[in-house]
C-alpha cells in the first residue's frame, strides 16, 4: 500500500476528534483527520452545558454555535408544585460557568467542527475508516485505512489519537473497554413537531421525566422540533414486540405530564431509533504515542448531558499532552497519567448522580431541592458541567454525598431495594446495538 507520513493522525470526526485535529493543527503540526461516514451524519446528544461556552471560545466557534442552536436557559426537574416542576437555571451555579447553554442540531454541530477543524489547517478526510494499526515504536505508529471507494492506503504517524466514539477502534484492539458493573441503559427516541414548550423563559430548558423503568427527556431543537425520548433499563426494552415507534408512545404515555406535552406532537421522518449498551470505559487512556478521547475512551449515561463536554474538555486537555509529549517525549507518561486521572474524576462526580438518579432518595432530592449550604447551587454547578476546578463547588458536591448518604440510612430499606435493581440491571444483556429503526 502506499503510504503517507504525518505528525498526528485523529480517527473520528465527532465533537472530540475535531476538536483535538483543530488545535493540533493550529500549533502547527500536520494533522490527518478521519471520519469513515460524511457530515452531516445522524447523532444523538443534542444539550449542550455552559461550560462548553468558554471552550467554544478558545476553539473560535462560539458564534457559530449560537447560529445553530436553542437558547437554554437551564434543566427542569418534575416536582410537587403548583407547576409540576422545578427549574434548576444555569445563573443561579456557584462557580464561574456562563449562565446558558445551547440545543443543536448533533448532525449540524458535528459537520460545523469538523469543517472548522479544516479551516484551523487538518486534512479532513470523509468516507476513510481506520481499519488496523501497528505500532512499531513510540513515535512510529501505521495505521491502514480504507476509503468508501475501496482503496487502501496507509498512514505513518507520530501520534494517535482515537476519538472514533462508541467504535472504540484502539481500545477494541488493545483489549481495554470495559463493560460499566455499576450502570447499564438502553435508549429509545425520535424527534416531533407539535410538541408543547415551557412557557416563557423557560422555553428552551432541557426537561427531564421520570417513569419506573428510567427517565425521560425532551430537547427543543431548531425549528419547532423537539428531541424525545427515553432512558430505559435493558429488561425493559427487551419487552417491545411489533413497532418499535408504538413501543415508543407507549413507554411515554407512562409518564401524564410528559405525555400531556405531547398530545399534539406528530413523529418526523416516521424513524424511531434504539441504542444499548450505554455504559462503559477503558482500563487505560493513554499509552507512548497514543491516547484516547471522548466516547473512544469511556462513556456514561447522558441524563445530564455530560458527553459532549466531556469528549471536547477531555480533547482539548489531550491537545495539550500530544504537543508537550511531541516536544518533550519524558514528559508523556506522567501528563497521560494527569490527564486520566482529571478525566476520570470528572465522569466520576457526574456517575454519582448518574447512578442514583432513578433511585427513592435522589429522586425525593431533586423533587424537593434545598439551598442549605448552598447545596442545591451545587447541583446546578454540576449540571453545568463545572465538575474540575472550582473548589466551592467540589467540596459542596462531597458534602452532598453526606446528606445523601444519611438520607440513604433513614430510609434504607427503599434505598437497598433500589441500588439492588440498579445493579441487577448492570450485569442483564441487551444487544440492542446502534439500531436503526423502525420505518413507520
Amino acid at each position: 500500500m502506499s503510504a503517507e507520513a504525518c505528525d498526528v493522525v485523529v480517527i473520528g470526526g465527532g465533537p472530540a476528534g475535531s476538536t483535538a485535529a483543530a488545535l493540533l493543527a493550529r500549533r502547527g503540526y500536520g494533522v490527518i483527520a478521519l471520519e469513515k461516514a460524511h457530515h452531516p451524519r445522524f447523532h444523538i446528544g443534542e444539550s449542550l452545558l455552559p461550560m462548553n461556552l468558554p471552550l467554544f471560545e478558545r476553539l473560535g466557534v462560539l458564534e457559530k454555535v449560537r447560529a445553530l442552536g436553542v437558547f437554554k436557559r437551564g434543566a427542569d426537574f418534575e416536582a410537587d408544585n403548583e407547576r409540576g416542576y422545578n427549574t434548576f437555571a444555569f445563573d443561579r451555579a456557584l462557580g464561574k460557568s456562563p449562565p446558558h447553554a445551547y440545543q443543536v442540531w448533533r448532525q449540524d454541530f458535528d459537520r460545523m467542527l469538523y469543517a472548522h477543524a479544516r479551516e484551523c489547517g487538518a486534512d479532513t478526510r470523509e468516507g476513510h475508516e481506520a481499519i488496523g494499526i501497528e505500532q512499531l515504536g513510540p513515535r512510529d505508529s501505521r495505521l491502514e485505512v480504507r476509503t468508501e471507494e475501496g482503496r487502501g492506503y496507509r498512514i505513518e504517524a507520530r501520534y494517535v489519537v482515537d476519538a472514533s466514539g462508541r467504535d472504540a477502534f484502539l481500545a477494541a484492539k488493545r483489549r481495554l473497554r470495559r463493560k460499566n458493573a455499576q450502570h447499564q441503559s438502553a435508549a429509545i427516541f425520535g424527534h416531533f413537531r407539535g410538541a408543547d414548550v415551557r412557557p416563557g423563559e423557560d422555553a428552551g430548558n432541557i426537561s427531564m421525566y421520570r417513569f419506573e423503568h428510567g427517565w425521560m427527556w425532551m430537547i427543543p431543537l431548531p425549528d419547532g422540533v423537539m428531541s424525545v425520548g427515553a432512558v430505559c433499563r435493558p429488561d425493559y426494552l427487551k419487552q417491545r414486540r411489533g413497532r418499535t415507534l408504538e413501543f415508543l408512545l407507549e413507554t411515554l404515555r407512562r409518564n401524564p405530564a410528559l405525555w400531556q406535552r405531547m398530545r399534539r406532537a406528530e413523529l418526523i421522518g416516521n424513524e424511531v431509533r434504539v441504542t444499548g449498551n450505554y455504559s462503559y470505559d477503558s482500563s487505560s487512556m493513554g499509552g507512548p504515542g497514543w491516547v484516547l478521547i471522548g466516547d473512544a475512551f469511556a462513556f456514561i449515561d447522558p441524563v445530564f448531558s455530560s458527553g459532549v463536554y466531556l469528549a471536547m474538555s477531555g480533547a482539548e486537555q489531550a491537545a495539550r499532552v500530544v504537543d508537550a509529549a511531541l516536544r518533550e517525549p519524558a514528559a508523556e507518561s506522567s501528563l497521560l497519567r494527569r490527564l486520566e486521572k482529571r478525566q476520570r474524576a470528572g465522569m466520576e462526580r457526574f456517575s454519582f448522580f448518574i447512578y442514583r438518579f432513578n433511585e427513592p432518595v435522589m429522586r425525593d432530592m431533586f423533587r424537593h431541592p434545598r439551598n442549605a449550604l448552598k447545596l442545591e447551587q451545587s447541583v446546578i454547578s454540576m449540571l453545568a458541567g463545572d465538575l474540575f476546578d472550582t473548589p466551592r463547588v467540589l467540596w459542596r458536591l462531597q458534602l452532598f454525598k453526606l446528606v445523601y448518604g444519611i438520607l440513604a440510612l433513614r430510609d434504607w430499606r427503599r434505598w437497598r431495594a433500589g441500588h439492588r435493581d440498579r445493579l441487577a440491571q448492570a450485569r442483564a444483556q441487551f444487544t440492542g446495538g446502534n439500531t436503526p429503526l423502525d420505518k413507520v
